[in-house]
């Protein structure tokens, strides 16, 4: 009886190096921050500073992450990967300031529905849809950035988490052509497609009541 040679093993793809490089980075961040050490507590005050700014314009955040994966792997547009992973981190820093869970969660809630969370079951929060709606139509990167902070600070302010990496290889997407509608349909979907729990909704604060809370 002849024995036909199994196949080889077809390799694994590899990890998006966007989301790889955020799921490492802030790994690496979160545990340090979680545990108090000062280096990590140091590293996210200083990206904190470029939430929703242009990171390519703030000199004090060059070499504070290893961004060496968006340079050697094929096909990776650098400039942009690089501005998708610091817009993700710098957001990233600001919603785990002062919390002591963290922030960040791999395989976690995307945008939309972490938005969505932020809302009583069943109602609407008008405000929090309309600054949700604003950031899904921004012009820019810049703009996106500046509008996701505002986002951020309600996410954080009801301790609510978000998959960065996801959202890091998003704001990539998002810098393609074609890739801005493609975004606002995988936000939009999961805010419809939630269904809060009804005993974990709580009433969202705007952003200045947020950091009056921290500042207290």
């Amino acid at each position: 009886m002849t024995t036909t040679p199994a196949a080889p093993a077809r390799p694994p793809a590899p990890a998006d190096p966007v989301a790889e490089t955020v799921r490492k980075e802030i790994g690496r961040l979160q545990q340090g921050y979680l545990s108090d050490r000062s280096e990590a507590v140091a590293a996210l005050a200083r990206l904190r500073r470029g939430a929703g700014k242009d990171a390519a314009t703030i000199p004090d955040l060059w070499g504070l992450l290893d961004t060496e994966l968006l340079h050697t792997t094929p096909g990776v547009r650098p400039d942009e990967a690089e501005a998708a992973v610091f817009t993700a981190m710098t957001l990233y820093a600001l919603h785990q300031q002062s919390r002591s869970t963290a922030m960040h969660r791999t395989g976690g809630d995307e945008l939309g529905a972490a938005v969505r969370r932020l809302m009583p079951p069943g109602e609407i929060d008008e405000p929090v849809r309309k600054r949700f709606v604003r950031a899904g139509s921004a012009p820019t990167l810049t703009a996106l950035a500046a509008r996701l902070r505002e986002l951020t600070l309600l996410l954080r302010g009801e301790d609510l988490s978000l998959d960065y990496a996801l959202l890091a290889q998003q704001l990539y997407a998002w810098q393609r052509p074609g890739g801005r509608d493609q975004v606002r349909r995988s936000w939009g979907r999961s805010f419809h497609a939630h269904r809060p729990s009804k005993n974990t909704a709580a009433p969202a604060r705007t952003p200045d009541e947020t950091d009056q809370k921290d500042a207290s």
